[in-house]
């Protein structure tokens, strides 16, 4: 017969306080990229299998399984898989929160998890688990689980972790702007988004314009020109093509769109994108 008592020392700190926002699972085909974006809280991913890169505005971080990427507010990001490779991650967004790494001044940090894959892996899927069923007090369970994963963090890497007061958002808001982020080539309707952030459309566009400043819809052809943008500037893909490749249903729409936007029109933007880039080319010379 064996009974053992561990006693708790009493010196143990309460974690800092925030939120979990979202947490969602991506899997995405070879070439693919979301559009360059940011948040204003912290954004940790998971490398489930694959490969593929964070693009920043001043370089490209490869990425690939088993890495852990934590990128905290503010901070402009892309994230993409390889030509060859696909990407699956799991990405959590973290309200009130920020991460600092030892001997790293940088807001992104990048590093491979040490510690026992199956146990982190265990924890992000049991998160899923609970959104997806959402059963009584589903929330408390992913908010202990979140606890517990930040402190293996703390443990594994000696991260130190700060409370932050970022700009508050709703957490279905906070959802659809990365499922836009996301998915900005695809169909999306309001009716869509709503179901994504589990709420009703008309409380969706109140709050979305409340927190963000413009309707969801607006966002999500900000973000499709916004591409849009880079594909003029570095493709030679037709007007329709470029329309078609970010979810436009028309080439006249897109044109539409991307007048009231930018005030030119995409040929126009490209033709004078083309002329500055070409002065600019011979000044260097």
């Amino acid at each position: 017969m064996s009974h053992e008592v561990y006693k708790m020392n009493g010196t143990q700190k309460s974690p800092v306080p925030f939120k979990l926002l979202y947490i969602a699972h991506s899997e995405y085909d070879r070439g693919w990229h979301s559009t360059s974006h940011t948040h204003h809280f912290t954004e940790l991913f998971y490398i489930v299998s694959g490969r593929g890169a964070f693009v920043l505005p001043d370089r490209e971080i490869p990425v690939q399984k088993n890495d852990l990427v934590i990128i905290n507010p503010n901070i402009e990001h892309t994230e993409k898989s390889n030509i060859q490779d696909s990407l699956e991650y799991i990405a959590l967004g973290l309200e009130g929160i920020t991460f600092s790494l030892p001997k790293e001044d940088s807001q992104i940090g990048l590093f491979t998890y040490q510690g026992d894959r199956e146990d982190i892996l265990f924890y992000l899927r049991k998160l899923l688990h609970e959104v997806q069923q959402g059963d009584k007090d589903f929330e408390v369970i992913c908010q202990n689980i979140i606890e517990i994963l930040v402190i293996k963090l703390r443990r594994a890497k000696n991260i130190t972790v700060q409370n932050n007061t970022p700009q508050q958002i709703n957490q279905s808001v906070a959802l659809v702007k990365h499922y836009i982020n996301q998915n900005f080539r695809e169909p999306v309707t309001l009716d869509m988004l709503a179901k994504v952030g589990n709420i009703n459309k008309y409380y969706l566009a109140h709050t979305f314009k409340q927190d963000i400043g413009i309707s969801p819809i607006e966002y999500l052809n900000r973000v499709r020109i916004k591409e849009a943008q880079t594909l003029l500037e570095t493709t030679n893909f037709t007007i329709a093509e470029i329309a078609r490749f970010n979810g436009f249903s028309s080439q006249s729409f897109f044109s539409q769109a991307f007048k009231r936007e930018v005030n030119q029109t995409p040929s126009e933007y490209r033709k004078q994108f083309r002329c500055q880039n070409a002065k600019s080319k011979m000044a260097a010379t």
